[in-house]
């Protein structure tokens, strides 16, 4: 049997840890973590870090391995994933991805192009830029030299509007043509399982999913990450939204619906991004018996 990776993708809230467990249990494998918020071991309420009782299940990679503080990106996890996965295809014919970081799944895939450095003096052009005329003048020029990465790109995160505008003026390509998915050939094959459902379904999962994590101490957490806010790894829906609330911007009751209504905006974030890869099988997060026979078809062929 070849060395096959399935990856379990879907968007926030609709129950990949789960069913991610249920496929590694049935596999008798090892999963590997592709949220990006997931990696930081600081975070867990508010980026639904899997429970004790989940991770006692099945193994986990990649879940709290790094700080806050730490600098991390698609092409780093790149690296750190073939290096794992070459040696667990050593025990295993079959690993479990499982998140829904798109990015970091086309990374993980292959299928980003390496982006070159930049000269420093063009980001601190669009800096300046923002600091005066603001998000929507970043916002405006992200819109006229890539239209594409506009579409998916979160329109609040100033951070990588410039990070997409400074490769596009320092090497005259789009940012989106380097996740064209061309990328580097991968020795083992590629499974794409993704979960979705009717939104209006989706989005009553999520939220409620954000009314237990309130319940869970979302609020405490974030209080005691307030220092560290300009870590980017805080530029995350559930903190952000508290810190403006500790600064005394909104309400209490305000921030928890505006926690509800962004993580609703990521998830349809999320589902453009997919929107186009073709490789993907979509099934509904029920239809797990479904999914596990489309896994064994697929590694018999």
């Amino acid at each position: 049997m070849n060395n096959t990776l399935v990856i379990l993708l879907g968007p926030t809230g609709i129950g990949k840890s789960d069913l991610g467990i249920d496929i590694a249990l049935h596999f008798n494998t090892e999963i590997i973590s592709c949220d990006s918020r997931q990696f930081y071991r600081e975070m867990s309420i508010g980026t639904a870090v899997p429970t004790e009782e989940q991770l006692g299940k099945v193994k986990h990679h990649f879940i709290r391995n790094i700080s806050i503080a730490d600098y991390y990106s698609a092409s780093r996890f790149e690296q750190d994933f073939i290096s794992l996965a070459s040696k667990l295809f050593t025990r295993y014919n079959i690993l479990v991805m499982v998140g829904g970081s798109g990015l970091y799944i086309d990374a993980a895939c292959g299928k980003i192009d390496q982006i070159p450095d930049v000269d420093p003096s063009i980001r601190e052009k669009y800096l300046r830029k923002f600091r005066k005329e603001g998000l929507g003048s970043i916002r405006s020029d992200l819109r006229l030299l890539d239209p594409d990465y506009y579409s998916i790109v979160d329109l609040k995160n100033h951070k990588r509007i410039i990070r997409a505008l400074e490769i596009c003026e320092s090497t005259g390509r789009p940012y989106s043509s380097f996740l064209e998915k061309k990328g580097t050939a991968r020795d083992f094959n590629i499974l794409k399982v993704g979960i979705s459902m009717e939104r209006h379904e989706l989005y009553r999962r999520i939220n409620k999913r954000v009314d237990r994590m309130i319940e869970e101490g979302l609020e405490k957490e974030a209080a005691e990450l307030l220092e560290h806010r300009n870590f980017n790894a805080l530029k995350t829906v559930g903190y952000q939204e508290f810190f403006r609330y500790f600064d005394g911007e909104i309400s209490r009751e305000k921030a928890i619906d505006l926690i509800k209504r962004n993580s609703r905006r990521y998830a349809k974030r999320q589902m453009t991004w997919w929107a186009r890869d073709y490789e993907i099988k979509w099934f509904h997060p029920e239809e797990k018996d479904e999914i596990i026979s489309y896994i064994e078809e697929a590694l018999t062929h």
